[in-house]
């Protein structure tokens, strides 16, 4: 099981399900850093181009209008090659 899920451009009602909109918001310029998660993350990319490498696995990339979760336990890079903005939720 992979653990970056990307759901490219989902459609607006499982948008309204989520309530993507009620999320927070972040932003990031361009840039590598490593990030590990302790809990689950669902991002909606508003802006950007990403490419997330697992310590262990391949690259995902990601970009504008895709939807992301990322499981507990994942160590991995983030390298943001646009400048990027989501809506996250964290658990």
């Amino acid at each position: 099981m992979s653990l970056i899920k990307v759901e490219h451009h989902p459609d607006e009602a499982r948008l309204q399900a989520l309530g993507v909109t009620s999320w927070p918001t972040w932003s990031k310029e361009v840039s590598t850093f490593p990030w590990s998660y302790s809990e689950q993350e669902v991002a909606y990319i508003l802006e950007g181009e990403v490419t997330v490498t697992p310590k262990e696995g391949a690259p995902v990339s990601f970009g504008a209008g895709d939807l992301v979760t990322f499981s507990p336990g994942l160590t991995c890079t983030w390298e943001v090659k646009k400048p990027l903005r989501k809506h996250y939720r964290f658990g």
